[in-house]
């Protein structure tokens, strides 16, 4: 493998070749960083030649000071992503289904992963098993789709009943929402992981992001 480029930064070493090697390039995780160390990073990937050069878990204070440093700099509040640079245009569908109006962070994330990943989505909300007519209500769509994403807390049944319905990836995100039993988000992961329709990929508690990505690559490889 010839040399892959980084930037030391210190505190940071980025990888400024991932995007060639996987198709994903490195994102910062802002959680944990201050908001000059987001910017420092963000500024490395543009210099690297990220195109966009993008954020994740961003809080007000980071893009804040995101948007100091780059007035144009795209801030998504919902989905706590920021992204400097253009982003690309879309190819493909994903639909983004939630369970509930409280899992709607989890899904912005997704959602926000996809469009920065250059793959095309529609978002549709509330259409947990709770009232099982919601969802196969929008059936046509889910079978039309190139994947799938279900995001749901609770007991975390939805993405069983999605994977019964389509021939498409069903890729299922468990979110950190629900009463106590539901220890935040873990009853809805072993849901999942146990799930009996098969055809189902699961990502972690509240991981918008890695299920994004993962849809994005499943539609960018049917593309080509």
């Amino acid at each position: 493998m010839d040399t892959q480029r980084t930037a030391d930064l210190g505190f940071a070493k980025l990888d400024l070749d991932r995007a060639d090697r996987t198709g994903t390039p490195e994102v910062v995780y802002a959680a944990g960083k201050t908001p000059a160390q987001t910017v420092e990073c963000l500024a490395a990937l543009l210099e690297g030649g990220a195109a966009p050069a993008w954020a994740t878990r961003v809080d007000d204070e980071t893009a804040a000071a995101v948007l100091e440093r780059w007035p144009d700099a795209v801030v998504d509040t919902g989905a706590r992503c920021a992204f400097v640079g253009e982003l690309p245009e879309p190819v493909g569908n994903v639909v983004v289904l939630t369970a509930g109006t409280s899992d709607g962070a989890v899904a912005a994330e997704v959602v926000a992963t996809l469009r920065a990943s250059g793959v095309g989505c529609t978002r549709v909300d509330d259409v947990g098993v709770a009232g099982v007519h919601r969802v196969l209500a929008v059936a046509p769509r889910i079978a039309a789709a190139d994947a799938v994403v279900v995001v749901a807390g609770m007991d975390g049944a939805l993405p069983s009943v999605v994977a019964g319905l389509t021939d498409r990836l069903v890729v299922a995100v468990p979110t950190s929402v629900g009463y106590g039993a539901a220890f935040e988000g873990l009853a809805a992961l072993l849901t999942m992981l146990t799930a009996c329709a098969p055809g189902v990929l699961v990502v972690n508690i509240d991981n918008g992001f890695g299920a994004g990505v993962a849809a994005a690559r499943i539609v960018r490889s049917a593309q080509r």
